[in-house]
């Protein structure tokens, strides 16, 4: 199976329907159809071959995804980028990748020699070969390449491919938004080059409605969210809370039936918040760049089971293991590791990465965790984050949902910085709800965590670095911290 067949055989299916909203416009399922078919031809038509690289640097919107699904049709391999990063990210991951051409919206300084702006874009989609557009290419072969965050040095390719896209679409359907259906609207309201875009293809083969958001507003998507009647949607956890805070909720008519939620924790106190107003619709999907979107799944009758990220989807093996790559018994700390059609195939240009990913057959994904004796996995921290002071562990996890369950606590950042005495210095830094208290916050914290891993200071910042897909960045947090400390220093 081709991800451009299911497309074409949407279109038979469901081809007067809705399929693409954005704004004032819509495109129905034969007219998405035909629109990728056009922009497919006309890239080949441009001089591309089949398995050539191209960027995709758009946002999101209906040209977007068209791009997407065009690149699908022809063979060609599309390449993860996000309009909120640097022109010298953009240029890192289209030198790594080998990208030949990129689709771009007014960005200037992108290096391939292939560049096609919005206004080429658009002609395209209108004026290209009216041919269906069908490049087969093998399942094993590269469909896409996305990047890993580069938390702990440059980001690395993950190649992915249409047989593991296919194991994402069944895992979707199968175990995360099983009751998505024709009549249904999912509103994509977080980036489509992240995790967002992962739910149109669901929606697509089942007759839903998208509908796209240019950028999230959290006033803007409650508004719109109940002129269209949205349906579901999927949201990181720092736009759950922004949602959280916005007055307009309170009096809103929605219809939410399934909200999604992924790509970084999510403090109890704001789920608890959220399923007070929403009711018991949230599904938590647990997934990285290397098995995207895809490794555990909570289910919204699970989320009794406090600070638990689910249960293996249906198609993945997942264990805990040690250092030795032994699995050890439920309760124990380890590293979660998964095998299954999702993951990628291999990182790009890297076989000595590949192989220490893939090390006895397991993905490692650099996860802390444990499960419980029912089968329920447990995030700790990521492995590189885990903090070392007075000889103890650390995990900075567990301090920030002490920290976010204190009234009027947004955002939290758990650090450590150089300390003669400690190694780590426990720090954090909050963002909120006008000025905190952060005295009444520390104690707050002493009453609730152990000596080793209270934090030594707490301060306040009207709010935190994220990364594209709106992940607090620790790192950019300590360098502040640790950039001001130096130069107090050396005044």
């Amino acid at each position: 199976m081709q991800i451009g067949a299911l497309v074409r055989r949407a279109a038979v299916h469901h081809g007067a329907l809705p399929c693409l909203t954005e704004g004032g416009r819509t495109l129905t399922y034969a007219e998405f159809d035909a629109a990728t078919d056009r922009l497919g031809n006309a890239l080949l038509a441009r001089g591309l071959q089949p398995g050539d690289r191209v960027g995709v640097l758009l946002p999101n919107s209906i040209e977007c995804i068209i791009a997407y699904y065009a690149l699908a049709k022809s063979g060609l391999v599309r390449v993860g980028m996000n309009t909120r990063e640097t022109l010298g990210d953009h240029n890192y991951k289209l030198t790594d990748s080998g990208a030949r051409a990129v689709l771009h919206k007014g960005q200037d300084g992108l290096c391939p020699d292939i560049q096609i702006d919005w206004d080429e874009i658009c002609a395209m989609i209108d004026t290209g070969d009216r041919a269906p557009c069908k490049i087969d290419r093998p399942l094993d072969a590269p469909y896409r390449l996305g990047y890993t965050g580069g938390t702990t040095g440059s980001p690395k390719a993950v190649t992915l491919t249409t047989r593991g896209e296919l194991a994402e679409l069944s895992a979707f359907l199968t175990d995360l938004v099983p009751g998505i259906r024709c009549g249904d609207t999912f509103l994509h309201a977080a980036p489509i080059a992240h995790a967002s875009g992962a739910f149109f293809l669901p929606a697509l083969v089942r007759g839903a409605r998208s509908l796209v958001m240019t950028k999230f507003d959290a006033g803007e998507f409650i508004r719109l969210a109940e002129v269209e009647k949205a349906t579901m949607t999927f949201l990181v956890p720092t736009m759950l809370a922004m949602l959280l805070e916005e007055p307009s909720l309170a009096d809103a008519d929605l219809r939410f039936q399934t909200i999604a939620y992924g790509a970084s924790p999510i403090a109890e106190t704001v789920l608890r918040r959220a399923e007070a107003r929403f009711g018991k619709v949230f599904a938590q999907t647990y997934g990285q760049a290397e098995s995207p979107m895809v490794i555990t799944c909570l289910k919204p009758d699970e989320h009794d089971r406090v600070g638990s990220c689910g249960r293996p989807f249906t198609i993945v093996e997942v264990a805990v293991l040690d250092e030795d790559d032994n699995e050890v018994p439920a309760g124990e700390t380890g590293e979660i590791c998964c095998r299954g059609p999702q993951t990628m195939a291999y990182y790009w240009n890297r076989p000595e990465a590949t192989e220490a990913a893939f090390r006895n057959g397991w993905l490692h994904t650099g996860d802390v965790g444990r499960m419980d004796g029912e089968g329920f996995f447990y995030i700790l921290d990521r492995k590189n984050d885990m903090l070392i002071s007075g000889g103890y562990n650390v995990y900075p996890r567990e301090v920030e949902d002490v920290l976010l369950s204190f009234p009027g606590v947004v955002e939290a950042a758990v650090i450590g910085v150089p300390d003669e005495k400690w190694g780590d210095r426990v720090q954090a830094v909050v963002a909120g709800r006008g000025e905190l208290d952060c005295a009444a916050l520390l104690a707050h914290a002493r009453a609730r965590l152990a000596g080793h891993k209270c934090p030594k200071a707490i301060e306040q910042w009207p709010e935190l670095p994220k990364s594209g897909a709106n992940k607090i960045l620790r790192r950019s947090v300590r360098d502040t911290i640790v950039a001001r400390m130096n130069g107090r220093e050396q005044a």
